[in-house]
């Protein structure tokens, strides 16, 4: 391979990794604006990390002092989490 040759080749090389990046840099731009609203929800949650351990701390010593209420708690929720699933799908089957 001459050294024209070489060159040559280098210079489309070049070329090609230059457009990669701008594809790159257009393409991150694309990424970032659609996971901005999981960014911001994440940092909502790391925001109020501190008043989640908190209540962590108080459900702990309010599930030692009555351990069937939580339950009873949990299954309501399941429940009612349950209901409104095959009500939601329900609706969207007579759509």
């Amino acid at each position: 391979m001459s050294d024209a040759e070489r060159s040559k080749r280098k210079a489309k090389l070049l070329g090609q990794i230059h457009q990669q990046r701008i594809d790159l840099s257009h393409t991150t731009q694309d990424w970032l604006a659609v996971t901005a609203p999981y960014d911001r929800g994440w940092q909502t949650i790391v925001q109020l990390r501190r008043y989640l351990v908190v209540a962590g701390g108080v459900l702990a010593v309010w599930n030692l002092r009555r351990p069937g209420r939580l339950l009873n708690l949990t299954k309501r929720g399941l429940n009612i989490w349950s209901t409104w699933r095959v009500l939601s799908s329900g609706l969207n089957k007579l759509r």
